[in-house]
C-alpha cells in the first residue's frame, strides 16, 4: 500500500484514463494502419506498433495496480514527531552545513524541483522514522551523508 495526497492520487488516475483511452487508440490506429499494408511477416511499422502495444499495456496494468493499493492520507492524521511520509523535513548536511527542506512523498509524485523526494530514494529512505535533533546516515553512491533533522511539519 502507498499513500499519497488527493492531487497526486488524481494525477496517477488521469495518466491512467489517458493511456486506457487515447493512447490504445492511437496504438490500435497504428497496427491498422500497418495491417492494411499487407504482409506482415515483413512488415516493421506493424511489429513496431505492437511493441508498443505491448509496453503500454505493462504501463497500464502497473499503474492499475498502484491505483487499487493507493490510499490517500489526510495531513492532518500525520505523526509530526518523527518523520514519514507526506511530512516536510528541514535537514542539514552535516559536512556541508546546507541545509535542504523536503517533502517525503510517495515514488510516483516525487519531483526534486519541487522539494518532494521518493519515500524510496536513500534520502527517503534514510530520514524515515528520524525525530528532529536525530542525524540520518544516508548510503548515496558518491559515498554516505550524514543529516541533522532540524524540524518536521507539514
Amino acid at each position: 500500500m502507498s499513500y499519497y495526497t488527493e492531487q497526486g492520487l488524481e494525477k496517477l488516475k488521469t495518466k491512467l484514463h489517458e493511456l486506457k483511452t487515447h493512447q490504445r487508440k492511437e496504438v490500435a490506429d497504428q497496427i491498422a494502419e500497418a495491417v492494411s499494408r499487407g504482409d506482415l511477416s515483413e512488415n516493421s511499422e506493424y511489429k513496431a506498433a505492437k511493441e508498443m502495444q505491448e509496453r503500454l499495456e505493462i504501463e497500464i496494468d502497473k499503474l492499475e495496480e498502484i491505483v487499487s493499493k493507493a490510499r490517500v492520507i489526510d495531513e492532518n492524521d500525520i505523526d509530526l514527531s518523527k518523520v514519514a511520509i507526506l511530512t516536510k523535513v528541514k535537514i542539514k548536511n552535516t559536512k556541508t552545513t546546507k541545509v535542504f527542506t523536503y517533502t517525503i512523498v510517495a515514488e510516483e509524485e516525487a519531483n526534486l524541483k519541487l522539494g518532494k523526494i521518493s519515500v524510496e530514494s536513500p534520502i527517503g529512505k534514510g530520514l524515515l522514522g528520524k525525530k528532529i535533533g536525530d542525524t540520518a546516515v544516508v548510503n548515496v553512491p558518491a559515498g554516505k551523508l550524514n543529516f541533522e533533522i532540524l524540524e518536521i511539519g507539514h
